[in-house]
């Protein structure tokens, strides 16, 4: 019989960008980048000779054989330890390793059994309302359960998504304690078009806010440059939309509801950067509140009576994270052409905050 030495649900971690593909050479000097191994798969004493790429597609599962063939390509496929093509062809008792350019535990998205609530779903896509607290790709600290690991375990019984493709998942993120609506996609075709969409700006993207401070007009529009704060690596930070430093942002905001020393706002992004309604926020004077990464965990706007700061401690208990919710997204669906719109309802947390802010205020107008 056939042995396969790993767990072979998922591989090819290493390609989670073309880009990373096309930089290793068959050539690669391996004193510079060392290999790891990923799968082993020894052939039996039977094996009759097979094109390698159809071999690792009977023994390797959640990939395809254009993967495999590209694997080949740059190396990382070998026989008895040396690199072959897609086209060798396998015979009885040769051993089959998959490397790659970093340790397996790195970068592979392994299913996880996370509940999802599920918008809408079809063959091309689903649509996601993320709870705020979940991290939604793995990273530095995060390397399982995420919001994508959750969607891997959804599609685990699906035929050809493989959570390790880069060509498929997330089109887009929000952050780990923001809550509201992802759109992912389950084929290449469907995700390239709707990244052309959010690349385009032509998706509709509209967020509610709680941030501190009143504003003296009912709408707005805040224009500059994002990128990292130089002072802080964990901020970003706002640069003149002619500076060279950052990326063009755009956010378009409304005012819903005022409660005098903070507000309740519509903000729609005409781009998407990291942090951007909360660094834009921040950036004229009306930070998120309870963000505590841009300091809005601090008291901002109002009084130093000890009822207040009792009560703005209530607030900040009741909502435990920065309150931004992304409530609604529209897009043109990438294989009908039809336009679809989802409005996601404010979270129980958020929902309760602003509940407190009306009491509040109603207490203030009664005395």
């Amino acid at each position: 019989m056939t042995t396969i030495d790993d767990d072979l649900n998922g591989f090819l971690g290493s390609l989670s960008s073309p880009e990373q593909a096309d930089e290793m050479d068959d050539d690669t000097d391996e004193t510079l980048v060392p290999l790891y191994e990923h799968h082993r798969v020894v052939a039996d004493k039977g094996q009759t000779l097979m094109r390698i790429d159809k071999f690792l597609m009977e023994h390797l599962f959640n990939t395809s054989r254009n993967r495999l063939q590209k694997a080949a390509e740059h190396g990382f496929i070998r026989v008895n330890g040396t690199p072959v093509k897609s086209n060798y062809r396998v015979k009885p008792l040769d051993v089959v390793t998959l490397v790659l350019d970093h340790p397996k535990y790195e970068n592979e998205i392994i299913p996880e059994d996370i509940p999802l609530r599920i918008v809408y779903e079809d063959d091309d896509l689903l649509v996601i309302d993320k709870p705020a607290g979940l991290v939604v790709h793995p990273g530095c600290g995060n390397y399982t359960g995420t919001l994508v690991n959750a969607i891997a375990w959804h599609l685990k019984d699906h035929p050809n998504y493989d959570p390790n493709d880069p060509q498929v998942g997330l089109v887009h993120r929000i952050d780990k304690d923001t809550s509201g609506l992802l759109v992912a996609a389950k084929t290449p075709e469907a995700k390239t078009h709707l990244c052309r969409q959010f690349f385009e700006k032509t998706t509709k993207r509209q967020y509610n806010a709680l941030v501190w401070g009143n504003f003296t007009e009912e709408e707005g529009r805040i224009e500059g440059n994002i990128a990292r704060n130089p002072k802080d690596r964990m901020q970003m930070a706002v640069f003149p939309p002619d500076s060279d430093t950052g990326k063009h942002a755009v956010t378009h905001y409304r005012v819903l509801e005022r409660f005098g020393y903070v507000t309740w706002v519509e903000c729609i992004l005409e781009t998407g950067r990291t942090h951007q309604i909360r660094v834009h926020m921040k950036h004229i004077g009306h930070t998120l509140f309870n963000d505590e990464r841009y300091g809005g965990n601090e008291i901002l706007r109002g009084t130093q009576f000890s009822k207040y700061k009792q009560f703005i401690a209530n607030c900040f208990e009741c909502c435990p994270r920065q309150a931004l919710h992304a409530r609604t997204l529209g897009f043109v669906h990438p294989r009908t052409g039809q336009e679809m719109f989802f409005t996601s309802e404010i979270p129980a947390d958020m929902s309760g905050l602003l509940n407190r802010w009306r009491t509040y205020i109603a207490g203030r107008e009664h005395d």
